[in-house]
């Protein structure tokens, strides 16, 4: 398919109007008109309705809007590929979600760039969802993960299993009431476990998002599960502190990627990737 019929599809679809979208690609409203005939004619569907206000998706359209993006982004990628920097011999694109940003990302961005100089490197954070599309997709060649949806094409390799540990601002470490409890959401498995585990906990207050849950804690006071390596410095400093003889849950931490990637440049990086958690689990093996 030529990339500029989706290009034009979706400039269509945002603007809402071909009169509109010929502005803002800088050609001709019988050039836009020509490239939405021919895609329809390659799809064998009608992908809009027009009318006096302009142009509506039909049902096919709408179906196509779902697909159109990712024929856009993998193109560019394939641009950024094939346009390897001088002195370079392959462009990585190294991707993670957002909570495993900090430290995981940064320390193996630097590991790559210490270790694989000739590496051009593009760094990627997203949320789960998502991310694991652009694995499958191409447009992300590894990507660290929490829990990652198991997709055709994809091979995933085990990095780590973190620790979910209960802590509290109460200086005696004592759980508080639900009416203190943070409820994060770590996923199916935790939700699980945890309900076996706190059968009478009903908190009022529940979270997606680690870090936002954690700062909470640590501005309000309160009591929750979080992980080990985030928690750990608090607990150093006295802000946080453990609840004892409570169970900790497992997190493990994954890297994705696809199973026809180039292994001579992908297995050097995850090679050093499995180096750098290693390193940084050490400090808090004793911690679990």
């Amino acid at each position: 398919m030529d990339i500029e019929l989706a290009r034009t599809f979706l400039e269509i679809v945002s603007t809402g109007s071909f009169i509109r979208a010929s502005e803002r690609l800088n050609v001709g409203q019988t050039t836009v008109s020509a490239r939405i005939r021919i895609l329809e004619q390659q799809l064998g569907r009608q992908l809009f309705v027009r009318h006096k206000g302009g142009a509506s998706l039909t049902p096919a359209g709408e179906q196509f809007l779902r697909h159109a993006p990712m024929f856009v982004q993998l193109w560019q990628r394939t641009l950024q590929q094939v346009a390897v920097p001088p002195g370079r011999r392959a462009v990585l694109t190294a991707g993670s979600e957002v909570s495993l940003w900090q430290p995981l990302l940064l320390n193996w961005v630097q590991w790559i760039r210490r270790s694989l100089p000739d590496i051009s490197l593009h760094v990627h954070v997203d949320v789960p969802q998502d991310l694991i599309k652009q694995v499958a997709s191409g447009l992300v060649d590894v990507a660290i993960m929490y829990a990652p949806q198991h997709l055709p094409g994809l091979t995933i390799d085990l990095l780590t299993e973190e620790k979910l540990v209960l802590v509290t601002s109460d200086p005696d470490g004592r759980l508080m009431d639900g009416l203190d409890y943070v409820h994060m959401d770590w996923g199916p498995d935790f939700a699980l476990h945890h309900g076996m585990s706190f059968p009478d906990i009903k908190p009022d207050l529940f979270m997606d998002f680690g870090p936002l849950a954690l700062s909470y804690v640590l501005s309000f006071g309160g009591a929750g599960y979080f992980r080990m390596s985030a928690a750990q410095p608090y607990i150093e400093s006295g802000q946080l502190h453990l609840v004892p003889e409570m169970p900790q849950f497992s997190y493990p931490v994954y890297a994705v990627h696809s199973v026809n990637a180039d292994m001579a440049i992908i297995g050097p990086v995850l090679a050093g990737l499995h180096s750098v958690t290693r390193v940084k689990a050490e400090p808090f093996a004793s911690s679990g």
